[in-house]
């Protein structure tokens, strides 16, 4: 059962059957504060990790076969055999040794890259919502201990064992326990005093929660008894460690008919051969560069065969040997290793950037991202919510004033006036700016206390200043009790600190914040005036409304508390106000109130309605539908709620307009509150009313207006709505929908269990690490741990980087592979005294050049920085991968300027001045006075190909710009030594490299027995020219590139910007419109995204 090395979780009986107080009196906790960081360190320690033994983990055994299963290690197998084979056992041995450092240098790397990247897979694991000192913080589930306060909700899987101190409508999905698919609906009345642990069941212990079970239903608080190995989950982790296999895979008779066996064991075969090779695993990158390593060993074979044909298949020494390093120079060794690294180097950065990578395919889909679909309440805002106003039909406006302090019901002031008059339009005469914290909100504010806000300085007791709180009145009691009772955060005081603590949603804190201002707090309610909950009916973001059921003690007073959307609560209204002020609801009150509503979500505010009725009579037990709950309520008021856009939103908004990307917001909000925030952080124009009519009514939408649509009534829409208001979970899947029709790719921002099919459906789907329930993580490909929207901009950036790295570096070793190609091809009509081919380049001087000179400098690119325009160009086309025209032409470019230098190099040596053409005698093989001119001519191919790959690696950190102007906005004259030495790996890997060659051209030896040059004079100056003139050609070919516009997908034209531009972010006009322009002229005109890149608005 665990760990020796760890304390033993026991007690004197099982946590079901003892009391809570005793649990919580043992582990040394408190059910209001938790434990504390320090306590929580102390457990961890002696305790252990909360997680299964043998669970996840790296197989060094797998990461091995991987290595020794790739195509580039299967090449040099075979050149070790065949270099056996012709009984050259310098070369042999030196492959020998080849193959085992590169695959014990491959197998250190990517062992811990895959530790690294399982590190950080483990940071978007299932987590728990915890006390801590006072605070709820979000950990992952391993760092829960005994002694921990966890809070559970629907959708979340149970951390650990939990013994419950608090169930409300709790119902738990423990099939993997009990294997009963009916979920066990929790009850801490149910006295185990009299049972023991045999013969109580896991399934019949109410009082507990289990480990890996899911919340299907309510919510509860739970203080934490078993963890790891100790939970009931670990008693049977056994069970939990076999895979599924894939369909069809079956060797059962019964399942698939008579062939079946037969077809299973074919099936399973091909996935063991496709996991062997790569084949089948990993990322769609991951997977395609295998296929295209397999391809190459293929072209390995073909060459060889090709070298067999032009010596007539005569296959002896020399033709074998030649064969060997055709085979060798068409494989780019280290290409899966440095693809690895730069993935790790990404996750790495991303977490950094408070991003957590699931699945590493989001890592090559984030930078083709072109719609981001996010939420409001906690991702464009703070999510810090305070109640600003206050509505109470026939009473007037209470308006909180001064507040900062979210959970401080102390700080600010509260005043009293009358209701806006909606009789002139719902517009007052008289509008003040409200607070210092909204600037870009207009708040009405009543004539009579306009002093307030003038003079906040005045200390003064006057009532009239707001200083003192209104009197209580009948109604605003009545208010307040539903508010804090129909709640479920949590206020509180921490005496020793000094602080106020909030607990819970933000929405609910605001309100309970509010009643707490009266001293009417929930506590309060439920203590001093003996309110007992009996029912609650969740919030559920199909019908936007939350009921709760309380009765008062010594009483048969029920009372139902209803909170929701205007919209919904309204309607199951018959009565509005209370007492005198008490009148029937009629379409003309319905009116006043939708019009109070609209005036306050018109000032950025988020409306909750608050309503409540009295019921006969209710047992506790029997369970009631909604429809007979929430039905003839009365409607005590407005809360109006101002959640303020966080500071980065609007600059991030801006980034991605920037970028080509279209940010829409899709929230549950009101569509005016919705509409408000939208135009504040720049994702609508803060005039709308200037576009043409049918471009502005596209912009903002209702769900329910969006939903009546059909497919095609969407399609013909100019635009996508930028803003869906009051939206439910089926209108983001119908959003991804349309999105994917206009060939959009997509990420979506979801939290909830029904946000799981729109974040599965989209693209990139990006649940929020600190609201997001485990199910919707689940769902999800990243996960952001600030629920910060600026996060997600930061991931795409990060995104692009990765992308573009890692064509530059499949550019780097392909380019090189080209020319290593051409040079022995063309090679290959080189032939000596005795008709044998004579190589330009040996065995071990290609895999030299490939094994090192390539190697580092294609790492170095993969830590290559975001470019300066990485997020002002239009995001990647997903479809084509890395393998753009651009790399590909690119690729065939530099690779036949690169062999041709080289190749010409040699000719030059070899025919030219003082070479007469002499080949020599077995130069393939051995040395000897004949082979001088081969071997010459071999080191200076050899020191001239290694400069030109280093070279190009500097070339390569910008596909388009020239290496020596690398940044556009640098004011340096010659910025090109800033530019090289920016990235110190690369930097160090071109200059080691480069001078690398000297001893391996000069050192006895090494140089005519296995590489098969010596060393050289004047032929130096070949080697420098080549490098010049390959610069020449790459520069030449950029700029050809630029100047002609080839493959410049995306780039901003010069015109463009002559063009009307409305962006999101911000609003420009960069020439005047003329009013006699007709409306479609203006469609064609006006465009959301980059340049005019974007999609039509």
């Amino acid at each position: 059962m665990g760990s020796g090395k760890f304390t033993t979780q026991e007690y004197p009986k099982h946590p079901f059957l003892l009391p809570c107080e005793v649990l919580i009196e043992s582990l040394q906790t408190n059910d209001e504060t938790g434990l504390s960081p320090v306590k929580a360190q102390e457990a961890q320690g002696s305790y252990g990790p909360n997680k299964l033994e043998g669970e996840g983990g790296v197989k060094w055994y797998s990461v091995l076969l991987k290595q020794i299963s790739n195509a580039m290690i299967l090449v040099l197998v075979l050149a070790m055999a065949l270099s056996y084979g012709v009984t050259d056992y310098i070369e042999g041995g030196v492959i020998t040794a080849v193959i085992i450092l590169n695959v014990a240098i491959g197998f250190y790397q990517e062992f811990q890259a895959e530790k690294k990247m399982d590190s950080l897979r483990a940071l978007s694991s299932p987590s728990a919502a915890v006390l801590r000192d006072g605070h709820i913080v979000t950990v992952p589930s391993a760092e829960v201990v005994p002694g921990d306060i966890v809070q559970v909700k629907t959708g979340d899987t149970i951390p650990a064992d939990l013994r419950l101190v608090e169930a409300m409508n709790l119902e738990c999905d423990e099939k993997i326990l009990t294997g009963e698919a009916v979920p066990v609906a929790k009850d801490l009345k149910v006295d185990f005093s009299n049972n023991n642990e045999l013969e109580t069941g896991v399934g019949d212990r109410l009082n507990m929660a289990y480990s890996s079970s899911t919340v299907t239903k309510g919510r509860g608080t739970g203080v934490v008894v078993f963890t790891g190995m100790y939970t009931e989950i670990g008693r049977i982790a056994a069970s939990m460690q076999g895979k599924t296999r894939k369909p069809n895979r079956s060797l059962s008779r019964r399942k698939g008919g008579p062939m079946q066996p037969a077809k299973g064991v074919a099936l399973r075969v091909w996935d063991g051969i496709g996991q062997f090779l790569g084949l089948t695993v990993g990322t769609p990158l991951q997977r395609k560069l295998s296929k295209l390593a397999y391809i190459l060993f293929g072209c390995a074979l073909l060459l060889a065969i090709i070298v067999f044909g032009v010596n007539k298949f005569n296959v002896n020494k020399e033709v074998a040997i030649y064969a060997i390093s055709t085979g060798i120079a068409i494989i780019p060794e280290s290409l899966v290793a440095v693809l690895t690294i730069t993935m790790v180097v990404g996750m790495t950065q991303m977490r950094k950037r408070r991003v957590v990578i699931r699945q590493l395919s989001a890592l090559e889909a984030l930078g083709g991202v072109t719609n981001i679909c996010s939420d409001k309440t906690g991702t464009l805002t703070l999510g810090q919510m305070i109640t600003r106003k206050a509505w109470l039909p026939g009473v007037g406006m209470y308006s909180v004033n001064n507040a900062e302090e979210a959970a401080d019901p102390t700080k600010g002031t509260v005043s009293l006036g009358p209701a806006p008059d909606l009789t002139r339009g719902g517009e007052d005469k008289e509008k003040k700016p409200f607070d210092r914290d909204a600037p870009a909100v207009t708040w009405d504010v009543a004539s009579e206390k306009t002093t307030m806000v003038e003079k906040e300085d005045d200390t003064s007791s006057s009532s009239e200043s707001g200083d003192a709180v209104p009197e209580m009145t009948a109604e605003l009691q009545e208010f307040l009790r539903s508010t804090a009772l129909c709640n479920l955060a949590t206020v509180r005081l921490d005496k020793q600190k000094k602080e106020w603590q909030a607990i819970g949603d933000p929405t609910e804190i605001a309100l309970q914040v509010f009643a707490h201002r009266f001293q009417l707090g929930k506590k309060t309610l439920q203590e001093q005036h003996g309110w007992t909950q009996l029912a609650e009916y969740p919030f559920d973001s199909s019908i936007k409304r939350m009921s709760v059921i309380y009765q008062k003690r010594q009483t048969d007073s029920i009372h139902i508390f209803c909170k929701g959307a205007v919209e919904r609560i309204i309607d199951l209204c018959t009565t509005i106000g209370t007492g005198a002020n008490q009148r029937q609801v009629t379409d003309e009150v319905k009116a006043e109130v939708l019009d109070q509503m609209n005036r306050l979500a018109q000032q950025g505010l988020r409306v909750m309605a608050i309503a409540q009725r009295q019921h006969t009579t209710y047992d506790g037990k029997t369970e009631l539908s909604r429809d007979s709950i929430e039905k003839d309520l009365t409607l005590l008021g407005l809360a109006g709620l101002y959640d303020p856009p966080r500071l980065e939103t609007k600059d991030a908004v801006k980034e991605c307009a920037t970028a080509g990307i279209k940010v829409h917001m899709l929230t549950g909000d009101h569509p005016s509150t919705a509409e408000a925030i939208a135009k504040e952080v720049g994702i609508i124009p803060p005039n709308p009313s200037s576009l043409p009519i049918s471009l502005a009514s596209s912009l903002v939408k209702a769900a329910s207006e969006f939903d009546a649509m059909t497919d095609a009534e969407i399609d013909a829409l100019p635009t996508l709505p930028l803003v869906i208001a009051r939206c439910a979970p089926s209108t983001k899947t119908r959003m991804i929908a349309a999105l994917h029709r206009r060939r959009a790719f997509s990420a979506m921002t979801g939290d909830g269990v029904n946000d799981a099919p729109s974040l599965q459906a989209a693209d990139v789907g990006i649940a929020m690490g600190l609201a997001g329930s485990d199910v919707a993580k689940g769902a999800s490909d990243i996960v952001l741990t600030d629920d910060n929207f600026a996060s997600i901009v930061n991931a795409i950036e990060e995104g692009r980087r990765m992308f573009d790295n890692i064509q530059k570096f499949i550019l780097h070793l392909l380019t090189s592979n080209i020319a290593e190609v051409i040079l022995l091809i063309v090679g290959l009509g080189f032939q000596d005294s005795a008709s044998f081919s004579v190589f330009p380049l040996s065995p071990l001087q290609i895999l030299w050049i490939n094994m090192l000179t390539s190697s580092f400098p294609a790492f170095g690119l993969g830590k290559e920085k975001a470019s300066s325009d990485i997020m002002r160009r239009p995001p990647q086309n997903s479809k084509h991968g890395v393998f753009t025209m651009q790399v590909i032409a690119d690729m065939i470019v530099y690779g036949t300027i690169m062999g041709t230098c080289t190749l010409l190099t040699f000719v030059i040596i070899v025919y030219g001045p003082g070479g007469g053409g002499d080949l020599g005698h077995d130069c393939n093989r051995t040395y000897s006075s004949s082979c001088d001119v081969v071997f010459r001519a071999r080191a200076t191919v050899f020191a001239e190909l290694t400069w030109l790959i280093l070279v190009s690696a500097w070339e390569f950190k910008n596909l388009r710009r020239s290496m020596f102007s690398l940044d556009p906005v640098s004011e340096r004259k010659f910025p090109f030594f800033k530019d090289i030495y920016e990235n110190r790996f690369l930097f160090y890997a071109v200059v080691i490299g480069a001078v690398s060659v000297f001893p391996a051209v000069y050192i006895p030896g090494l140089n005519t027995k296995v590489f098969k040059h010596m060393g050289i004079g004047w032929e130096w100056a070949l080697a420098v020219g080549s490098v010049v003139i390959f610069v020449v050609g790459v520069e030449a070919w950029k700029a050809c590139k630029r100047r002609f516009g080839w493959f410049a997908v995306g780039s901003v034209e010069e015109g463009s910007e002559r063009k009307l531009g409305l962006r999101q972010g911000f609003l420009s006009f960069s020439r005047a419109v003329s009013m006699r322009k007709s409306e479609s002229d203006l469609e064609r005109d006006i465009v959301i995204g980059a340049g005019g890149g974007g999609e039509k608005v």
